[in-house]
């Protein structure tokens, strides 16, 4: 583990809902060093990759996941929540540690045969990832990677996503 980063990582308790300890990187992303060497531990997790596009994950997939898509050059599409994007969609109900939901991708943002890298701040219980890897999937894209900075390892999200690789710079 990074413990240089995963020292801007703030715990707050009961967080969104009693019993989650919700692990918060905005005092990472405040930090001009912090946010600096964090992109540049998920650079250099995904610099091997061959990918067309860079799909994040909302809210806090799309920090990152827009600065790999750059130091790629490649696109990036946005995961949203449901209702959020503007024109067609395709849509993935998922369950949560903490609920249920719903993301969605634009039709036409993955064309078919794209090697698309997701990227989400957060790998807890893997349902959100799930979805995506289904979004990408759906719109006839293959799922090169996933990344992430941070990984609940005692929540076994990765377990999930054992068909596709998996890697992440901080893990609890």
């Amino acid at each position: 583990m990074d413990s240089y980063l995963s020292s801007f990582i703030r715990e707050i308790e009961n967080f969104p809902k009693p019993g989650i300890v919700f692990k918060d990187i905005t005092t990472l992303l405040k930090d001009p060093i912090g946010f600096q060497r964090a992109s540049e531990a998920l650079q250099a997790l995904c610099k091997s990759f061959e990918v067309d596009k860079v799909a994040g994950i909302e809210s806090r997939g799309f920090m990152f996941g827009a600065i790999l898509a750059n130091t790629l050059g490649v696109g990036f599409v946005p995961i949203r929540k449901s209702g959020k994007l503007p024109a067609h969609t395709l849509r993935e109900e998922y369950q949560l540690e903490y609920g249920a939901d719903a993301l969605e991708i634009h039709l036409d943002a993955i064309q078919p045969g794209d090697k698309v890298l997701i990227h989400d701040d957060l790998l807890a219980t893997g349902g959100t990832a799930v979805a995506a890897c289904n979004l990408v999937e759906k719109a006839g894209g293959q799922v090169a990677a996933l990344a992430f900075l941070v990984e609940l390892t005692f929540l076994k999200g990765r377990e999930k996503l054992q068909k596709h690789t998996v890697q992440s710079v901080i893990q609890y």
